[in-house]
């Protein structure tokens, strides 16, 4: 059993059953799947929650359940997730996230991201980035607002996205360990 991990309004946890149909109708939305590749059927998201909470049992980290305290018991994942990919930049570790649209603009994002990457650079992170798709502002608003940088020398056409995929320019921003964060601790 994974430790939950508490902000001021949100609960960062481990994957349950009940998550599963919300996770499917948020995966079903075009709204939240537009910077993405497109929205996932039943059995597409189910896999994806299945791969997901296995990980995050496996590794002890990476992309955790969020629920509002005292609200919604589910409203869409938040954490860290190692990219292997083929890129001048990996392997990375990556923050990331995907909310419900009902929870969009209320700062859940920024706040269950801030204490995913608190967790990685306290057990000894270097270094975070994150990325998406050149024309995604909101959740490039999210890493500025996370203090992560954008160096356009980053950027990046990524190579799960076929040639001419009008989401396949990417942008990378990275965030450095704070210099007290930097344990020399193992992630």
């Amino acid at each position: 059993m994974l430790p939950t991990v508490r902000t001021q309004r949100l609960i960062l946890r481990d994957w349950t059953d009940a998550d599963f149909a919300p996770f499917a109708e948020l995966n079903a939305d075009p709204d939240v799947m537009r910077y993405l590749r497109a929205p996932l059927d039943r059995a597409e998201s189910d896999a994806l929650a299945e791969r997901i909470a296995t990980g995050l049992c496996e590794n002890g980290w990476g992309l955790w359940a969020v629920e509002v305290a005292g609200g919604a018991p589910f409203i869409g994942f938040v954490g860290l997730a190692m990219q292997n990919f083929e890129a001048q930049f990996t392997p990375a570790v990556e923050v990331g996230w995907r909310l419900g649209r009902s929870s969009w603009g209320q700062g859940y994002a920024v706040e269950a991201a801030r204490a995913a990457l608190d967790l990685g650079f306290g057990a000894g992170l270097d270094e975070v980035v994150s990325m998406t798709s050149v024309t995604n502002r909101k959740s490039r608003r999210v890493m500025e607002k996370l203090g992560m940088t954008h160096n356009p020398a980053d950027d990046f056409e990524h190579p799960a996205l076929p040639e001419g995929h009008p989401l396949r320019a990417h942008v990378l921003y990275r965030i450095a360990a704070p210099p007290a964060a930097q344990t020399g601790g193992q992630f």
